[in-house]
């Protein structure tokens, strides 16, 4: 992996280069192995959170992790392209606009102890504003040689804070054509109710039940390209205990491992379907 800026990612990118890179303020990853017809993200798998941040923040480290999207760039990552953020949604979140990227409260509670400064704020949203950058040259590269792109739009969410039984995977379809890509949203979300789960784990799949996919990333991507779908993908933390902080590898590893099969599948299925 390179430790590459921005203007170096985007000049690959349309140079057609392969390549593997963290942006040069270590915000994002980016790997390329091959181009082709679709794009897997994972904006909120990032943890890390800048060090001057620390004493003015209210949220305990655990409670910025419980509302992180933990392990979703690992369940993709054997793909051929994927992008994923490192820094925490509770610096600034890359599924917001770039107005409300940066929280005062998060969840009921506030965020912070003393305002943020506005070079504090600068300095998470120049990051935000990068990460864009380089999306919007990758999309603009896919649709360019295919004509076409889907983007798998990974996220998780916390099941257990539910009143109610809710799917193991949600699919978020409010923004995006349901006329035009109806069957690729219901063959995705047939998909994921097949896949098979270790510790006796039912997988259920539903469409805007838990969430509607409002997220930027989706927002940004369907409003700049007519050719893209973003499917917004959401997982269950059935792969860990989101009360004690306790990750379940065996779980990562065999969505990672139906995904590998079955998502590359779906995305052949879609581009020869609106090439």
């Amino acid at each position: 992996m390179e430790r590459l800026s921005i203007a170096k990612i985007v000049q690959k990118i349309q140079n057609e280069e392969i390549f593997e890179a963290v942006s040069d303020d270590y915000s994002f990853t980016i790997k390329i192995d091959d181009y082709v017809p679709y794009v897997c993200g994972a904006v909120h798998d990032g943890h890390q959170f800048r060090k001057e941040l620390w004493k003015n923040c209210i949220h305990t480290e655990y409670e910025r992790w419980y509302e992180e999207d933990p392990a979703t760039k690992a369940m993709v990552q054997s793909h051929p392209i994927v992008i994923a953020g490192m820094d925490s949604r509770f610096e600034y979140d890359l599924n917001r606009t770039p107005e409300t990227a940066i929280y005062t409260d998060a969840w009921g509670k506030q965020l912070w102890h003393q305002s943020l400064s506005e070079e504090m704020k600068a300095k998470s949203l120049e990051k935000h504003a990068n990460f864009y950058k380089v999306v919007h040259a990758l999309i603009s590269k896919i649709e360019e040689k295919f004509s076409t792109c889907i983007v798998y739009d990974m996220h998780s969410y916390n099941w257990q804070r539910w009143d109610r039984e809710v799917p193991t995977w949600n699919l978020g379809t409010a923004n995006v054509d349901n006329n035009r890509f109806g069957n690729e949203i219901e063959s995705w979300r047939s998909i994921l109710e097949k896949m098979p789960m270790p510790n006796g784990i039912k997988s259920t799949s539903k469409i805007n039940d838990t969430f509607q996919g409002n997220g930027y990333f989706l927002k940004f991507i369907t409003q700049n390209f007519n050719n893209t779908l973003v499917l917004a993908t959401e997982i269950a933390k059935v792969y860990c205990d989101e009360m004690a902080q306790v990750m379940y590898p065996e779980v990562v590893i065999a969505v990672e491992n139906y995904l590998k099969t079955e998502l590359k599948l779906h995305a052949n299925s879609f581009y020869e379907k609106h090439k």
